[in-house]
């Protein structure tokens, strides 16, 4: 097989890196899920307790995993944003006959991780979550806990 047949859209080199590069996104997006679910059931099992044990003035405590996550999750938004990026690139690469055999299998992502991390922090799919979870806090806090 010729390297130009290699390089077709068609090929099952090409399909292959697609694939890597499709699976790798994934994993950011299950991952980014994941880290809400972890949260819910931390702060969920923070305040069961906090309410069974009546302490009012530790409600506040269920506020750190809620900090954690929301980095971690806002971490995951960032690579899954730029490994879309390199997967975009490298369909507009194939699509106007720029690839180059140096092009498969590599698997980076595109851009400045503190770019993309300042710009998912302000991203739709991650502060209405916290921001509710913030909330059933202050509300556990003020009229449950007291």
């Amino acid at each position: 097989m010729a390297n130009t047949d290699i390089l077709k859209e068609n090929s099952q080199a090409i399909q292959a890196h697609l694939g890597i590069m499709q699976s790798v996104i994934q994993r950011m997006a299950a991952n980014s899920a994941s880290c809400k679910t972890w949260c819910i059931t931390l702060v969920s099992g923070i305040l069961v307790i906090l309410t069974d044990e009546n302490k009012s003035q530790n409600a506040f405590i269920a506020l750190v995993p809620i900090i954690l996550f929301f980095s971690l999750d806002t971490y995951y938004l960032a690579l899954e944003r730029m490994f879309r990026q390199s997967y975009n690139n490298f369909i507009e690469k194939l699509h106007t006959g720029n690839i180059q055999i140096n092009d498969l299998y590599v698997v980076t992502p595109t851009g400045s991780l503190k770019t993309t991390f300042a710009t998912s922090i302000a991203s739709f799919s991650v502060w209405p979550f916290y921001l509710t979870l913030v909330a059933v806090i202050i509300i556990v806090k003020k009229f449950i806990i007291e």
